[in-house]
């Protein structure tokens, strides 16, 4: 009477029988870069929201790698661990109260000289705007409208520039209290920290966890230091030849223009271009201003082509424009401290890139030119030329 709901020819099915498994849905490419673009963009806003946790952090991290190895020499050597660590921090700290006394003795000294210079620079202005009168019909401003100007542009900013000094002065007194802090605990719970990144691997897998992480902590070591040693080196240079051109306040030039050789380009520029004009304005001779130019363009052809790829070697190597652009990305970031953090966290960067296959394309593109295997072409591939055959003709007979 009514028609059967399952014809005899169709099996039925059976009741434990599942269905086929939907396809797994894929991402467009262009969802999956939209999600890494907001990841990215989330990350730097945590980052510039939480520099006065992190930098301290980055800081001390960066100062406990240097000081592990003098650690762990006066471990081996039966001292207990707090007081390693203690003598190394002591030592750091005061190498860097001797570099603050060094640095404020040529401070004050330059501070003396200020007026003097001042009234010398004026001179050169006057002469200066004189000749471009002359030559071009510029109008000639007077030293009383270049003094009301600076004064009223010194008036307006004064409010905040008290402002952000004092807010600077607190936070540069808070970070130096926090980091010996952070480098202590760094060094003290190094063994603890391992133990916690293995909790997060398979235990197959930890030994090749634990080369990787002896590799990074070895070149990133090496880098630092050798970093260190490059800026000595350079300031020593930087030194000898200034004072042998007289330049007042040699020293202080000398370590100034050393510390921002570590910048490419933009370092050596703004270390040679200061002393320079001083050299210009105490003595009024173009000649020994060039000359102490040419000290720091030396010294940095030194630097780039001898000193550093002696000291440092290939280990870590980061191209010029990386390293611009991680100055860049540092500022706007960080600001100052974001600039001096840059160079050392874009090596580790690239150590840490280099470590796994599936990132090392991006340590690649961070390295150097020169870091790059060459391809090495096969002479076979080459066919001879006509000169080239006739040549293996009169061989032949």
């Amino acid at each position: 009477m009514f028609p059967p709901l399952i014809s005899r020819g169709t099996p039925r099915p059976h009741p434990t029988q599942h269905s086929a498994a939907p396809a797994e849905a894929k991402l467009a490419p262009v969802v999956h870069y939209t999600f890494l673009l907001i990841g990215l963009s989330l990350l730097v806003y945590v980052l510039h929201k939480l520099d006065g946790i992190l930098l301290p952090l980055f800081f001390s991290a960066l100062l406990a790698t240097l000081l592990l190895p003098l650690v762990t020499r006066l471990e081996a050597r039966r001292w207990p661990r707090v007081l390693a660590i203690l003598v190394a921090i002591l030592l750091l700290v005061g190498g860097i109260v001797g570099l603050i006394i060094l640095f404020g003795s040529q401070i004050l000294d330059l501070k003396a000289e200020l007026p003097l210079i001042q009234q010398k620079l004026v001179v050169m202005f006057d002469q200066g705007q004189q000749w471009l009168h002359d030559k071009f019909g510029m109008r000639v401003m007077s030293k009383d409208e270049l003094i009301d100007s600076s004064l009223s542009s010194a008036k307006k900013s004064a409010g905040g520039f008290l402002g952000s000094t004092l807010s600077t002065t607190a936070g540069v007194l808070s970070v130096l209290t926090l980091i010996p802090i952070y480098i202590f605990c760094f060094l003290y719970y190094r063994d603890h920290m391992r133990q916690f990144m293995f909790r997060f691997v398979a235990p197959d897998k930890r030994t090749g966890v634990l080369h990787t992480m002896d590799s990074i902590q070895t070149v990133v070591q090496a880098y630092i230091s050798g970093l260190l040693t490059v800026i000595v080196i350079v300031a020593v240079l930087n030194a000898i030849g200034l004072l042998l051109l007289n330049v007042k306040f040699a020293i202080f030039f000398a370590i100034f223009a050393s510390v921002l050789a570590v910048i490419p380009y933009i370092g050596i520029m703004v270390g040679a271009t200061i002393p320079a004009l001083i050299t210009l304005v105490e003595t009024g001779s173009p000649g020994k201003a060039a000359a102490v130019v040419g000290v720091f363009v030396f010294v940095q052809f030194l630097e780039g082509n001898f000193i550093t790829p002696m000291i440092t070697g290939s280990k870590v190597s980061i191209n010029p424009m990386a390293a611009i652009i991680a100055l860049i990305l540092g500022g706007e970031l960080w600001g100052t401290p974001g600039m001096i953090l840059s160079i050392p966290l874009t090596a580790v960067l690239k150590v840490v890139f280099d470590a796994n296959k599936t990132t090392e394309p991006w340590g690649f593109l961070l390295g150097d030119v020169t870091d790059g295997e060459e391809t090495k072409k096969d002479k076979s591939d080459d066919k001879p030329g006509f000169w080239g055959k006739a040549w293996h003709m009169i061989k032949r007979m």
